[in-house]
């Protein structure tokens, strides 16, 4: 799948677009990783509005924000479908403080092969300007560290852009986002913060290894 030609104007497409080409080129291959972001609620809309039978699929790592299960239950309401569930095995209360990078590979990475083990794409809310690690994600390209294509159709996009879309056509999103957190993960290692200063606060980490390896 890595000979795959991409077309040479793919970083001027618009995110819709972008989703329609994976969904066309990978059918039944391709499916969009759903943190429950702002991100995320954009990107359902779209691709529900291109395939109603879309796939779509989230890690449970077990230590979720409420506010993130209620939204997921809204979701799957609102759009008729249920969300694939890859959860991990469990893991020593606080693992998360005494060995994060563990705790990671754990409960984010290893549930995360298992996801794309049967495709050939999948679609992400990575924005370009979330942190300087993400500065240069395509909108298309291939990911070398899980052998498959990747989608950030939203590479583009500002915080604005999202919150113009979401207001727009009154989506569901997570509260959290009221309440400061710009990027939402596990409970007890994110708190309120810009951009992705939230995530592991109080240390140099801001990745979970998902999208950027752990040792960068």
């Amino acid at each position: 799948m890595a000979s795959l030609q991409l077309p040479v104007d793919v970083e001027s497409w618009p995110a819709q677009r972008v989703l329609e080409y994976v969904l066309g080129e990978f059918p039944g291959r391709v499916a969009l990783a759903c943190s429950f972001q702002k991100e995320e609620s954009v990107l359902l809309d779209m691709l529900f509005a291109l395939e109603p039978k879309a796939q779509v699929f989230a890690i449970d790592t077990n230590y979720l924000f409420p506010e993130t299960h209620a939204l997921w239950q809204e979701v799957e309401c609102r759009y008729d479908m249920k969300i694939l569930t890859f959860s991990p095995e469990p893991v020593e209360d606080g693992l998360w403080e005494t060995n994060p990078d563990l705790y990671l590979a754990v409960s984010k990475v290893e549930p995360l092969n298992r996801a794309l083990l049967d495709l050939d794409c999948w679609s992400t809310g990575i924005r370009r300007d979330q942190s300087p690690l993400r500065a240069d994600a395509p909108k298309l390209g291939w990911d070398a560290q899980h052998e498959l294509w990747k989608a950030n159709p939203l590479a583009d996009w500002t915080d604005e852009d999202c919150w113009t879309y979401i207001r727009e056509r009154e989506l569901p999103y997570n509260k959290l986002h009221d309440q400061g957190y710009d990027s939402i993960g596990c409970a007890p290692c994110t708190a309120p913060g810009a951009g992705r200063e939230g995530r592991w606060a109080g240390t140099d980490k801001t990745e979970c290894g998902l999208h950027i390896e752990i040792s960068e």
